[in-house]
């Protein structure tokens, strides 16, 4: 009895997932107590940034919030950080955690208006790199002014809906009705090959939309929320922050788009696919029948998602209020004037956004085990004590690495911290503060996108349904962003190493 308990319990941990990672994180929660009391927090601190790191890489074997909150549940229990730390961390970060809450569900209520929009940009753009050049430009653009999580939220609703129309089709049911698309048991054998191209087109065109809210949050004041906080510390205004950083960000902006194109047509690093004549017919039929049969209640509901998009781009615009109340907002709009009144249709719309939301605030214990146990501050020191000509380069490459592997907010807030104190005791001049502040800027927004965990929008990405749809790996995410980060990053260094 005892024994088939104990396999109970072995199966039942961490459920599907394969026994040596199961063992690996088994490891894992063994090994950091004995550092913690060999070689101490430091390092300690640094293996549970790995660890977590590894456990968005293998979010496809397990979804990173059960492994990750183990891990941080440890982390709390061996006092690397504590409840106050993390509780401080999420007071800090509430609004993207409100983003998340909100804005994900008024965005998925527009679903058949980001359907009906998308698909004849899809099918009315024929050249894929055309295609894909619109979208990391529009992403650019609206991430200038919008949230960039706002705006992945919107590119994942669409490609959600074309896989499930075409999947749907090719397994025999019916597209406009509540199915199972992530499994393809029922998938007839000559549609696997059509089903992987179709992967492989919406990868691409989903790593072009989420680096373009790079390229373009990096421009603006309200782009990232970083931008905010460096903006607040120097007493900028919209217009005098991208005049400050357009040396680095519109060159930089120029060259991702440039990248884009090119990437699409060498087909390198897994872009270039494209969207198989099978599928384009099922989506072009699809968009047809549907322009065909829409009633007067459907037209009229794609109006009231019209409207309520025009009100939330322009709330978001002017910033009128947080960015989670203004999703709120939309959420009420939509569904009091296009007939959803049960709970279980408004359900339906959180159960995307709070698994992800769930996950951020394990990120967020990271960040507190990072903060707490002061791992950036040597690199820290050490980038301020170089010569005056050497700190900025040094400073957006220590910027981008940290990001990397952390919470660009939180790096960005470090940093501007130190050199504004700095400042103050007169080691600098004004002149020498803001090219540092533009190199804390540019650092955490354009080399961040070598990673996954580098960029909220980046993970959202990587833990949201498309994903595994689409199959969208860590890894693979990491390695379609290679050549983004290297002129990103390469150009971005330049820059400010010798353009401001």
């Amino acid at each position: 009895m005892s024994g088939s308990i104990a396999q109970a319990f072995a199966h039942n941990f961490l459920g599907q997932s394969p026994r040596w990672y199961k063992a690996t994180i088994v490891g894992f929660l063994i090994l950091n107590a004995l550092v913690l009391f060999t070689a101490g927090p430091v390092a300690a601190g640094w293996l549970l940034v790995i660890e977590f790191i590894f456990t968005l890489a293998m979010a496809l074997k397990c979804y990173p919030l059960m492994p990750g909150g183990l891990l941080l549940i440890e982390a709390l229990l061996l006092k690397m950080t504590t409840p106050q730390a993390l509780y401080d961390e999420l007071l800090h970060n509430f609004p993207v955690i409100l983003l998340l809450m909100f804005m994900v569900a008024g965005i998925y209520f527009m679903k058949d208006l980001l359907l009906f929009l998308f698909s004849r940009l899809l099918l009315g753009v024929r050249s894929k790199a055309a295609l894909a050049l619109m979208f990391c430009f529009l992403s650019a653009f609206l991430s200038a002014f919008l949230d960039a999580l706002t705006v992945t939220a919107v590119i994942i609703s669409a490609a959600v809906g074309f896989y499930s129309v075409y999947h749907r089709v090719a397994s025999g049911n019916d597209p406009r009705q509540d199915s199972e698309f992530s499994d393809d048991q029922h998938l007839p054998t000559l549609h696997h090959e059509d089903l992987n191209q179709f992967r492989a087109f919406l990868r691409s065109l989903l790593m072009h939309g989420a680096v373009g809210t790079a390229l373009g949050g990096v421009c603006t004041l309200v782009g990232e929320p970083q931008n905010l906080l460096i903006g607040h510390e120097m007493g900028w205004h919209f217009g005098e922050f991208f005049q400050k950083v357009a040396p680095v960000s519109l060159p930089v902006l120029v060259a991702g788009l440039v990248t884009c194109v090119l990437l699409e047509k060498l087909r390198w690093f897994g872009y270039g696919t494209l969207l198989p004549d099978n599928v384009r017919a099922v989506l072009a039929n699809y968009a047809a029948e549907d322009n065909a049969k829409r009633t007067p209640r459907q037209t009229a509901a794609l109006l009231v998602q019209g409207a309520a998009a025009l009100i939330l781009i322009g709330c978001l615009a002017f910033h009128l209020a947080e960015v989670g109340l203004i999703g709120l907002m939309v959420i009420v709009l939509i569904t009091a004037f296009t007939g959803i009144t049960d709970e279980h249709r408004l359900g339906s719309a959180f159960k995307d956004a709070m698994p992800f939301t769930a996950l951020l605030v394990v990120f967020f214990a990271v960040v507190a085990v990072i903060h707490d146990q002061h791992l950036f501050v040597p690199l820290i020191e050490w980038v301020l004590a170089l010569p005056m000509d050497q700190q900025p380069g040094m400073l957006f490459i220590a910027n981008g690495l940290l990001s990397a592997i952390s919470d660009n907010v939180f790096v960005a807030t470090i940093y501007i911290t130190e050199v504004k104190q700095a400042f103050l005791a007169g080691h600098m001049t004004r002149e020498h503060f803001e090219t540092l502040a533009i190199a804390i800027n540019t650092g955490t927004n354009l080399p961040s996108v070598a990673t996954p965990n580098g960029q909220a929008a980046f993970l959202f990405l990587l833990t949201s349904a498309i994903a595994p749809l689409v199959r969208l790996s860590y890894g693979r995410m990491v390695w379609m962003a290679v050549p983004y980060t290297v002129v990103m990053g390469l150009l971005g260094w330049y820059a400010v190493s010798y353009w401001l």
